[in-house]
């Protein structure tokens, strides 16, 4: 079989920018797709990574995981999309297929998952590679070049709508209005939910009514937090920040749930005597499954839901990360391949 070369960027250590890169990928197995990359997401697992933030990125390294394209090479046994389908690929590139979970259909709790950007090379690429299972259809509907940064940060805050059984009656609060808070905040308003967002900027109050929230809350207002006591059935923290929780359980009303998708460096407390007499919850997940991630897409189309993002070339990914980390980024950033 011929090589296949892949032309990609790299960061060779930690503290250099990213440059062009080639590799060859190995024989493409059974069930695996090669994906011809149109547009990748940049998302803040890909700058950790870039910077091993967490001690475990080995250089050197291609990020990207939020990836749309075209698939152009099939295995024998891939079933469900063909050579020409237009596909997704998220922070999962590959599952076990055999354990209770992957049975189950909790494919993203498979615990031989294989990470897109975790020991192999991901999307800011020419091509990628992927279990045919993890490559999700792509429709007509959903526009292309905005769809990437749903297969990561939608599906993260889509899960917990199906995971925690959120229904149309119930009150719903997210925690910050960025990358991942925008999209929470559209998909729980077509959800039927009343949404009320949390921010510490007053300014973007306009913004995430216009996003899908029917009231704003100034965290850092006492009496606008006191105003709310009781009230949500559940109220979803989309930040990576230490916050005061107590506050936030104080909103919960009875059986409420504190459901966090953001990675916060400390413990979130929480009172005993708080959760046990008002039924509450601490509670978080992981993306969802590819059926999961199915049905999200299939929602964003019909709802016509897509992420607000700047595109830049993928020559200028320099750039690009330059501007998410000076946290410019309104709100997700698309390299263009």
């Amino acid at each position: 079989m011929s090589k296949t070369i892949v032309k990609a960027y790299a960061a060779v250590a930690a503290d250099k920018p990213l440059e062009p890169y080639e590799f060859e990928l190995p024989e493409l197995g059974p069930e695996q797709v090669d994906i011809q990359v149109a547009y990748c997401g940049i998302c803040h697992s890909d700058y950790s990574m870039i910077h091993n933030d967490w001690g475990f990125t080995r250089y050197p390294f291609v990020p990207g995981h939020e990836v749309i394209g075209t698939v152009i090479a099939a295995g024998e046994m891939a079933r469900g999309v063909k050579v020409g389908d237009q596909v997704g690929l998220g922070w999962f590139a590959g599952s076990c297929m055999h354990c209770l979970h992957c049975l189950s259909g909790e494919h993203n709790l498979c615990r031989q998952n294989e990470y897109t950007i975790v020991g192999r090379n991901g999307g800011f690429a020419d091509k990628v590679r992927c279990h045919w299972a993890w490559a999700t259809p792509i429709p007509a509907a959903v526009d292309s070049s905005k769809a990437g940064p749903l297969l990561c940060g939608g599906i993260t805050v889509f899960h917990p709508l199906l995971e925690l059984n959120i229904r149309p009656t119930h009150r719903v609060g997210v925690i910050g209005i960025g990358g991942l808070g925008h999209l929470a905040l559209q998909f729980l308003n077509k959800w039927g939910c009343e949404v009320t967002a949390f921010t510490t900027s007053p300014d973007k109050a306009a913004e995430a009514m216009a996003m899908g929230a029917h009231s704003v809350v100034n965290s850092k207002d006492e009496n606008s937090m006191a105003a709310i006591a009781g009230s949500l059935d559940m109220i979803l923290n989309t930040t990576d920040a230490n916050l005061p929780w107590p506050a936030y359980m104080k909103a919960l009303a009875p059986g409420g749930i504190l459901h966090t998708v953001g990675m916060v460096p400390d413990p979130i407390p929480a009172s005993a005597g708080a959760l046990i007499g008002s039924q509450l919850s601490v509670s978080g997940s992981p993306l969802g499954s590819p059926a999961t991630t199915r049905r999200m897409i299939e929602f964003c189309a019909r709802h016509k839901i897509e992420p607000i993002t700047e595109q830049f070339d993928l020559r200028d990914v320099n750039d690009a990360l330059e501007h998410f980390a000076a946290g410019k980024a309104r709100y997700r950033l698309v390299l263009k391949m």
